[in-house]
């Protein structure tokens, strides 16, 4: 890829992986390390990623994804999930790590520590749910530039079972909630959606220049 542009004109949502090709473990460790590079509100991270290989969950989860045949044909599937625990404790722990990582006395934090905390005390349950989902879906976007960089095929999916997900892969346990999948991998040669022309608005019709 000669740059970003090259990579979001070759990326697409594929709808029919290669299901003989693999990911190697580099490339899946690239992934992971793509997704924990995402940028979130405060940084604060309020989701986990699943990396799902084992074919038989795979298997699983094709019913639960309302039969798209992504699923069970793709490398691996990113599951995305927001965390059920967060609370004043996740946010102590996050100052906590930010006073070792960056070797600041955590009486200095004080103060950002008490004004975050303050804002999330302010929120109901919904707002924070609603927050961390909006988390996931800034960090699945960023996500789909980053794999396209590393020409990773991917196709984000909504069109799923929420329950259903958190049930199979035992999320509940967890304390994790299903939001969102991407299964990646290799494009097959035949699929059709590979070689059709981006439908995109003129940036006239998109873009305000003020």
């Amino acid at each position: 890829m000669n740059n970003i542009l090259d990579a979001l004109e070759w990326r697409y949502a594929v709808k029919k992986f290669d299901d003989k090709a693999s990911l190697t473990e580099q490339q899946i460790l690239e992934v992971k390390k793509v997704f924990n590079l995402s940028a979130s509100s405060y940084g604060l991270q309020p989701y986990k990623m699943i990396v799902v290989q084992n074919p038989e969950l795979k298997e699983k989860l094709v019913p639960a994804s309302f039969g798209q045949q992504q699923i069970s044909q793709s490398a691996a599937i990113l599951v995305f999930a927001v965390r059920t625990d967060f609370d004043m404790d996740y946010i102590d722990q996050f100052f906590e790590d930010m006073s070792t990582k960056r070797q600041i006395p955590l009486e200095n934090l004080e103060g950002y520590k008490n004004f975050m905390k303050g804002s999330f005390a302010n929120k109901s349950e919904n707002e924070i749910s609603s927050w961390a989902k909006n988390q996931v879906y800034l960090t699945m976007g960023h996500m789909l530039v980053s794999l396209a960089a590393l020409q990773i095929d991917a196709c984000p999916i909504e069109g799923l079972d929420p329950q259903a997900y958190d049930k199979i892969l035992d999320l509940d346990a967890k304390q994790l909630k299903t939001i969102v999948a991407m299964p990646i991998g290799v494009r097959s040669p035949d699929d059709a959606s590979a070689t059709a022309l981006k439908v995109r608005k003129d940036l006239s019709d998109i873009i305000i220049d003020l």
